[in-house]
Order: structure tokens, then sequence, then C-alpha cells
């Protein structure tokens, strides 16, 4: 009797730990990527936008499981801060107070089920607001992409603004 109370818990242990579910998703531990070296990437470190003039903004995002969402800051650099993912230094103007900079941050979804996106996206920068013209001189063009995970990573990049 003893034996077959020991099989049948024997065998209702196997049967058990047999039944759970074992978790094979992995944990999304890794950065999504921000890839300036395509062809025809804009812009990079030390181009020139224009203002009244519309541009194409153009980089290659990816990732290792999926995208989420990017978002585009443009802030005057007048007073030549930096930001750690520079790795180009361009000529810089005299450091200035800004009397009307032009700045601008929007945030843009990536479609669902990405894990590589190359933009194309038309950008118009206005010459001014209801203030008059925008401060020409060095700017930064500040990228972060984030992933469905919540992992991000940011490119800066010094630029000019500048009539043509």
């Amino acid at each position: 009797m003893k034996s077959l109370k020991f099989l049948f818990s024997f065998a209702f242990l196997i049967l058990l730990l047999n039944s759970c579910e074992k978790d094979d998703d992995e944990i999304d531990q890794e950065k999504p990527k921000i890839n300036l070296e395509i062809d025809g990437a804009f812009p990079v470190n030390c181009d020139t936008l224009y203002f009244g003039e519309t541009f194409t903004f153009k980089v290659l995002f990816s990732d290792n499981a999926e995208l989420g969402s990017y978002s585009i800051d443009v802030h005057h650099n007048f007073d030549h801060h930096t930001h750690t993912t520079e790795v180009n230094e361009c000529d810089l103007e005299e450091i200035k107070d800004p009397v009307n900079p032009y700045v601008s941050i929007v945030d843009y979804d990536i479609p669902e089920g990405k894990t590589s996106y190359e933009t194309s996206l038309e950008i118009t920068i206005p010459s001014g607001d209801e203030n008059g013209e925008f401060d020409r001189g060095d700017y930064h063009f500040f990228i972060s992409l984030t992933d469905k995970e919540g992992w991000s990573t940011q490119k800066g990049l010094s630029i000019k603004m500048m009539d043509r």
C-alpha cells in the first residue's frame, strides 16, 4: 500500500511539473540603434538647414525586438553646450545671447511590428514667428529613439540654421 501511495504521489508530482508552462519569452535588454551612415542620410553632423525651406529627414532606425517611437528636438547652441553623442566638432560661431531662437520638439510613432524603419519625413522650417525672424546660427538637432520595451538611444547633431 505504501509503494502504491508513493507511486501515485510520484506520478502526480511528475504530472504537476509537466503541466507548468515555461516562459520562453526573452526580456529585451538591447537599446535601439540610429543609423546615420545610410545613403542619403540627412541631416548629419555639421549640415546646414535653411529657414523657410523644407528638407527630408532620413535615417535608419533598428531594434532587435520592436521599434516604438522617435522624437526630434531642435534647439539653439548659442552657448556652445554639447551632448555626449557628438563625435565630430563643427565650426561654431561666437557665443551669443538668444533673441528669438527656433525651438521644435515633435514626437512620431513608428508603425507597429517594425524592427527596421527608414524615415522619409518632410520637415518645413519656418522663417520666424510672431516675434520676428528666428535667430540664425548654431543649433542642435537631437534625435531620440525608443523601442517598445522602453529602451532609448539618442543622437545629438550640431547643425547650422541659416538663410539661403
